[in-house]
């Protein structure tokens, strides 16, 4: 199981969904991480806000004092992505 943690100033990510396929790949957890890279490589590279993150085998962990309104939006955009994942697979728990 995913946990995800959002705030106004972080979002705190842990575990694994535990869903690998037949080839021994968790494909959810795989599409997780990556819309969480995109997220923060966008945040850093097509927004002018300051973040701090720190990444790990199942652990992401994304801070910002203030985000702009393009920030909040690929925020958005990263968070209608993993509830979409949800959504199908279930496996996501957002606190």
């Amino acid at each position: 199981m995913i946990t995800i943690k959002i705030t106004d100033r972080s979002i705190q990510m842990n575990g694994h969904a535990g869903r690998n396929g037949p080839n021994g790949v968790d494909r959810v957890c795989a599409a997780v991480s990556a819309l969480t890279c995109n997220l923060i490589n966008s945040l850093k590279d097509l927004s002018n806000d300051r973040i701090r993150e720190d990444t790990g085998s199942g652990m992401t962990i994304i801070e910002w004092e203030k985000l702009s309104d393009g920030g909040k939006l690929l925020m958005d955009s990263w968070f209608l992505g993993v509830t979409d994942i949800n959504r199908e697979y279930n496996c996501i728990t957002f606190m």
